[in-house]
Order: structure tokens, then sequence, then C-alpha cells
């Protein structure tokens, strides 16, 4: 068992340590509502990479900083990065500093420890564990927020969302991003010719997995040659499952990987994982862009009918020709146990090397006014509850966006990002390789037990 934890991490789990039916409720009642009846009639799709965004109106005082440059390292790529990018040119004109984005890799903690032993570390980085800021801080790399950026966390974030970017008593990290990662869309012209209706449970979800089978489509794409989206699955089984208080402990390892609650999660995902020809051929070489695009290309024969993963899979599919709400729809996780799972992530700024540029940028990204940009174009969510629901695209957004403010404290952030990065975010190691090799050989759930436990109690120090 663990003997030490990340304080800030605890505190947030200790204030969100109510049952999560108020949240789902939220969550599945506003979703219910729109995610499926709004049509493709905006303006915008949700995909707008190559649109510029309308001014946003400053509500956050920047100071100049003419001659100051900064550097800002993410794991984001493509349209991802290209968004943020409109959000550093903002940030430029209004100071006149000069920003520049570092492509980072996975682990980005591995990254930016070889750029701090080559003397070159970036200002800011974006993490996206609460695991890695702990990491970062007990390094000695993480600089505290300053006054200004603590003013603009105080004034537009809930608590919970303020206490998982702290550790100890400091703060130091701004969620810029966040993610709703308990949804499951799907190609509309599949579920018409399969007669196929929306999901509340997982029973349910199975009868439509076999109805878009007999329509001659193969139900579920999964990107499993990124090991997070399939962290991502057994949290939502797990969480609805076994309920917030197992998954409290299981992602402070407080209680074992060989628990029986893990292999009641583990034998639910094999009733699709190891369901002949109910996942896309080649899931171990498809990465997450390709498993949302080839949902929605091929016209009424796609390589499968169902993706799951978050609101940002909104990018991918406007890179084919479907269209978010009419073409390609989307529905809450169902519920495997009482209540549907509402599991969140996000991506926190955390600066590097201290300076009033880089206060500045970090104050600028806890206010509204940054998000806004990036709302604007599509395929975002923010933790910021004063970003105007009308600055998102379309209506599957803008009620995406509304869910996730009214659930406040009420939702469990992503467990394997929770974890040391070796067992919970690391490419071919810890729970991503165990889970791919679950998905790899379905049946053998005692062994991706051990596995898991082994690599995890390494991970924490047990």
């Amino acid at each position: 068992m663990r003997t030490s934890s990340t304080t800030g991490t605890n505190r947030a789990r200790t204030r969100t340590r109510r049952t999560v039916r108020a949240a789902a409720a939220v969550v599945a009642g506003a979703l219910a509502f729109s995610l499926t009846a709004c049509g493709g009639d905006d303006d915008n799709d949700g995909g707008g990479a190559d649109k510029n965004p309308e001014e946003t109106a400053a509500t956050v005082t920047l100071p100049k900083l003419d001659g100051e440059t900064l550097e800002v390292a993410a794991v984001w790529t493509g349209d991802e990065q290209k968004n943020f990018k409109q959000v550093l040119a903002e940030f430029e004109k209004r100071t006149g500093a000069k920003v520049t984005f570092v492509p980072a890799q996975d682990p980005i903690i591995n990254f930016l420890g070889s750029k701090i032993a080559g003397g070159a570390p970036p200002d800011i980085a974006m993490l996206p564990q609460p695991g890695a800021i702990k990491q970062a801080v007990d390094k000695g790399w993480a600089k505290p927020l300053g006054a200004e950026a603590l003013k603009e966390l105080a004034e537009n974030y809930s608590q919970g969302w303020q206490d998982i970017g702290k550790v100890g008593d400091k703060q130091y990290g701004v969620y810029y991003k966040a993610a709703n990662k308990s949804l499951i869309w799907y190609n509309a012209q599949v579920f018409e010719n399969a007669g196929a209706a929306e999901p509340k449970t997982w029973d349910e979800l199975l009868d439509t997995a076999q109805m878009v089978y007999d329509s001659g489509v193969t139900p579920f794409s999964v990107g499993g040659a990124e090991g997070w989206t399939l962290t991502d699955w057994f949290e939502n089984v797990y969480l609805s499952q076994a309920g917030p208080e197992k998954y409290d402990q299981l992602a402070q390892h407080e209680i074992k990987w060989t628990d029986p609650s893990v292999k009641e999660a583990l034998t639910t995902l094999a009733e699709i994982w190891g369901k002949k020809d109910y996942v896309a051929s080649g899931a171990l070489q498809t990465d997450f862009p390709a498993s949302v695009t080839q949902t929605f290309t091929g016209g009424d024969q796609p390589k499968a009918g169902m993706v799951y993963e978050g609101d940002f899979a909104q990018v991918n599919i406007t890179q084919t020709k479907a269209e978010v709400g009419t073409d390609a729809k989307v529905f809450p996780f169902p519920a495997v146990g009482d209540s549907a799972p509402v599991v969140s992530g996000g991506d926190a700024a955390v600066i590097l090397e201290d300076s009033e540029a880089a206060q500045a940028l970090a104050t600028f990204l806890a206010s509204p006014d940054a998000a806004t940009v990036q709302a604007k174009l599509g395929g975002y969510l923010s933790p910021n509850k004063n970003v105007d629901a009308s600055a998102y695209p379309n209506d599957v957004q803008r009620k995406m966006a509304e869910a996730l403010i009214a659930a406040g404290d009420d939702f469990r952030f992503d467990m394997s990002d929770q974890a040391p990065q070796a067992f919970g975010g690391t490419p071919g190691k810890g729970e991503w390789k165990a889970l791919q090799d679950f998905l790899s050989d379905p049946k053998d759930v005692a062994g991706t037990q051990r596995k898991l436990e082994a690599d995890a109690a390494a991970a924490y120090g047990d």
C-alpha cells in the first residue's frame, strides 16, 4: 500500500468524494437533451482550425512584455496544436512577447528532463497528469503561481479544479484544458441501417453492438496503439461498476490491482474486447486519430460503427466529411453499475522558468480570454466556469461544456493521470502496456491483474 501521496491531489479527492450520481444525472441529462438532436446547421462544425476566432474582449490585464521570449512545451499535435497556437498569438498581440510552441513527446516528464539537463527548459509545460505535476515539483522544476494567476483561478475555477493543480499547500498548475472522457461517438447512418438506438446501460450497449454487427459493420473501433485510450475504457467501466470510493482507492493504490473489483471490470471489458469481430481489425496498430476517422469514412460501410473517446474526438471527426450532430452523433458512456460514469481529464500549465512573462502567460491561461479563443475553434472544453457557452461553435459542444461546469466538483479525474507516470503514462510500460496485452488476449484476466499490480507496486514505491 502506498505510504505517501500527493497532498493536493488527495485534497481534491476529499472534496470530490461525493457520489457521482448527481453529476452523472447532470451530464446524461444535458447530453440526452441535445447531443443527438442537434444537426449540422450551425455555421461552425467544431473543426475550426482554419477559422480565425473573433477578437476576444479582454477581461484580464496583462503587462507589456516587448522583447520578452517564452517557450511552451506540450504533447499536442495536429489541429489541437494549431488551435493552441492561436491562443499564444493572442497573448503575443496583447503583450508584445514572442511565444514559441515546443512539440514534446510522451512521457513529457522524460522529455522535460532531457531539456533541463541540456540547460534549455521551456518556460511553461502543459502537463497532462496530476502525477506529472507532483514529479515536476519533487524534482525542483516547477515554480508556484504568482498572485495574479491565483486571483484568476479563484475567480474562474471550482475548488476541485484548483486543488488538482496543487502540491501540498501551493498552487502549481492552471488546468487550461478539460475533457469529458465518458462519451461514445457513432456513425448515424450505421445505426439507422441497423435499426439501433442509443444505449443507456452496458447490456443495452452489447445489444446495440450485436445489431450493428448483424447489419454487416464491425461494432467498435479501438485505438489500441496508444495505451491511454485503453485506460480510459477501463476507468469508465470501473467507476460505474465499482463506484467512486473504490475508484479513489485504486487511483492511490490503496487497494491492489488484484482486487476482485478489478477482475470484475476486466471481465466486463472482455465482453466487447474479447467478442469475435466486435473490434475492428488491427486495433493494436491503430492510433487514436485513425480510430476516429475510420468510423466516419466509407459511407454506410465504415470500418466500425462506434468509437469510444472524449469530446476532443470532434477534431478528428471534422477531418472527414462527417458533420458533428448529423452524421457523427454521441451518447454518454452507458451505466455498467448503478450510475453512468463521469470521468474527466485535463492539461495544466506549469511554470518551469519563473519570470514576469511566464507568470503573465499562466495568468492569461487562467482567464476566460484564453479559453474563449480556443473554444471558438472547436474540439476543446474549458473547466473555466466564466467562459460563455456561446463561445463554443455548435450545440453539441455547448451542451458538453455546460454539463462539465454544472458538475462542479462532482467528477473523477482520469485514474491513470493520477498515477506515477511510470505506471499510468508511459508508452510500452505499466498500465498502458498491460491493457494493450489484455486487448490482445482478453481471456487472461488474472495474468493482467498480476502484471498491473507488479507494475503499480514498483511505480508507487510500495
